[in-house]
């Protein structure tokens, strides 16, 4: 009982930290991208004047810069429930 109540309260935290792992991982990959292509400019799938040769990677870079967050953020978050509450959340 007491884990499902974890598990419902833990919910809107997921979701905001969620927005939040977005907003940072995509501030990461701006800056990497500066880095690695010397561009301010990131790759868009829309981008007209871009070719694939440089939204392929541009995309597979984004995505793993997400996925990584996101789990560090999620792993973080339930961990710290888990320590609070004794309960794992997801």
């Amino acid at each position: 009982m007491v884990s499902a109540v974890v598990k419902l309260l833990y919910k809107p935290f997921a979701i905001i930290f969620g927005l939040l792992g977005g907003m940072i991982a995509s501030a990461i990959f701006s800056k990497v991208w500066k880095a690695v292509a010397h561009e301010d400019d990131t790759p868009d799938a829309s981008d007209e004047e871009r070719r694939w040769q440089e939204i392929l990677p541009a995309v597979a870079l984004k995505g793993a810069i997400a996925g990584v967050v996101k789990a560090l953020i999620h792993r973080g978050g339930a961990t710290s429930v888990r320590g609070l509450t004794g309960t794992w959340p997801a």
